[in-house]
């Protein structure tokens, strides 16, 4: 079956639901009530289950009918969305699309990508927002703007997420400072240097490391600098600083260069975080050009992000 008679077949089906008849539901369509009565039937031998109950003078539907009716109402919104969405991409795509992102993951990854993505579709425009810290946690400048970037745990379940790429984050510090104060030999240790940390709320899984089996936090005793904002962190470590638990993709290219060097990584990158890098959206179905730039952002940065990709190959060599 085409979709194009799957969806007739369908919205004939919630037709005689919606209308209790196959009288009144074949004035909808240019069919006569036998032919509905049919089509109905055909349907039940398909789907392997009685939907409706006939009588006199109505038709009403069966328990396995409403449950039916469920699916049937979303597949028939999403092959209607799906050819708009066909329809709408088959020409040039054209329009503005408003992003707000982190501004170290916006610089390092997110505008390359947009760039790119820009050259493939000359008809599309994107404004792209920065944010310094990370003060839309929550997405509250969704409606100002189609797509809010953000990293870390989800906390309001009322927005759309999609995920763009995971998360991992590694222990790394100076060649100086491991010259100067040695090189711990396990987490635990940590609590024998100094470090650089978030000020104030850190992100759920800073400092936290699997040890026989469990999660478990352990932390420099001395925090030598401490910053709200990502890119500070990288530099006070760069100084020589202490110890940093920074995310891989801020301080991937550090570790490849050899400016930070990786700590407990002998048997390659650590596991992925639970939480990750996701596209916030206000509306269940995201306009075309959102979702045109939501595929592209998964293609570039999933199954596996490049950041790690090139870590895990340079670590691989070490």
């Amino acid at each position: 079956m085409n979709p194009n008679q799957l969806t007739d077949q369908l919205a004939l089906f919630l037709d005689v639901l919606e209308t209790g008849s196959f009288s009144a539901a074949s004035r909808r369509h240019p069919l006569t009530p036998s032919a509905v009565a049919r089509r109905i039937d055909s349907l039940e031998s398909a789907v392997g289950s009685q939907l409706f109950v006939r009588t006199t003078h109505a038709v009403r539907a069966t328990p396995a009918g409403l449950a039916f009716a469920e699916r049937a109402r979303r597949i028939v919104e999403e092959l209607r969305l799906a050819r708009a969405e066909a329809v709408s991409l088959s020409s040039a795509p054209e329009g503005l699309i408003r992003v707000d992102a982190p501004a170290a993951f916006g610089r390092r990854h997110l505008a390359p990508v947009i760039a790119d993505f820009l050259a493939l579709y000359p008809g599309l425009d994107v404004h792209l927002h920065l944010i310094d810290s990370f003060v839309d946690m929550q997405g509250l400048n969704l409606g100002k703007v189609d797509l809010v970037l953000r990293t870390g745990q989800l906390a309001d379940t009322r927005l759309v997420a999609t995920p763009l790429a995971s998360m991992m984050r590694i222990a790394c510090a100076s060649p100086d400072y491991l010259q100067r104060r040695g090189v711990p030999r396990g987490p635990v240790q940590l609590c024998e240097h100094d470090g650089v940390d978030w000020e104030g709320l850190a992100p759920q899984f800073a400092w936290r490391f699997e040890l026989e089996g469990q999660m478990q936090l352990h932390r420099p005793s001395r925090i030598r600098m401490s910053a709200n904002n990502a890119e500070a962190l990288v530099f006070g470590a760069l100084a020589g600083l202490g110890i940093a638990h920074l995310p891989t993709w801020l301080a991937s290219e550090y570790l490849v260069r050899g400016e930070l060097l990786p700590l407990f990584c002998e048997s390659g990158l650590p596991k992925p975080e639970s939480a990750g890098i996701y596209a916030l959206r206000l509306e269940q179905q995201p306009n075309s050009r959102s979702r045109l730039l939501l595929e592209y952002l998964k293609t570039r940065f999933s199954p596996i992000p490049p950041w790690d990709l090139v870590l895990q190959t340079h670590l691989n060599r070490h």
